[in-house]
């Protein structure tokens, strides 16, 4: 479960990002986090993830509290979280199986576990036929696919996809939706942060609204329409 509490969040050069966030998603969960560009998502993301910690208030992910959580603890709590961003953020040199593997390599998984796992996940995302491949041989909506496989291998029980589609056309975006909606179908929380008003308007979910570190919107007949500043 993710839970916001009375949560602000100011940077040293004066900028308040957040400016008393309450917010909880529970586990199994799917939800859109939308806002104008500045209105916050960005900071909690990194809330989210452990990469910052907030100036007041209390943040709670999967049973870490993030206001206190030790420098030790971070890779802990950040396997539990899986992150997809628009960049895909892909190692060219690697092939499509090895980028999977090193996620799994890097928290220290058995050579068995990976030869187990990494087959699975390539074939959940529909790259079982293209584990040989390289990043450069795939289609952009290849590559978020990728990208998926890689926050999923070592089993995450919350996915936050940040901005998944921006770099994609709208057939491939539609693809990368239905996958996280399966993701989702089996049990993983997914966050999806995203400027794209006609992909919120048809996946019908729960909409978190963001604007100047506020709150301004929650609700679950899926659609809002904001101006993009």
């Amino acid at each position: 479960m993710i839970e916001f509490s009375d949560v602000t969040k100011s940077y040293s050069v004066g900028t308040q990002a957040l400016r008393g966030v309450n917010l909880q998603i529970e586990d199994g969960e799917f939800a859109f986090l939308i806002g104008p560009s500045g209105s916050g998502k960005s900071t909690i993301i990194k809330l989210i993830t452990g990469e910052l910690k907030p100036t007041s208030g209390t943040v709670h992910v999967n049973g870490y509290s993030l206001e206190r959580i030790r420098k030790r603890e971070v890779p802990y709590l950040r396997r539990t979280v899986g992150v997809v961003f628009q960049d895909f953020r892909l190692i060219d040199t690697k092939t499509v199986y090895e980028n999977v593997a090193f996620a799994m390599r890097v928290i220290g998984a058995r050579e068995r576990e990976i030869r187990d796992r990494v087959p699975y996940v390539l074939e959940l995302v529909g790259l079982e036929n293209k584990s040989r491949r390289h990043p450069n041989e795939l289609s952009g909506g290849e590559q978020q696919r990728l990208a998926i496989a890689r926050a999923l291998v070592n089993n995450p029980s919350t996915i936050i996809a940040d901005e998944p589609t921006g770099n994609l056309d709208p057939a491939r975006s539609l693809e990368i939706m239905s996958l996280l909606q399966e993701i989702n179908n089996l049990g993983t929380t997914i966050l999806v942060v995203t400027h794209e008003n006609d992909l919120v308007e048809r996946f019908r979910k729960r909409v978190i609204v963001l604007n100047d570190g506020v709150v301004v919107s929650d609700g679950l007949d899926g659609y809002y329409r904001y101006e993009n500043q």
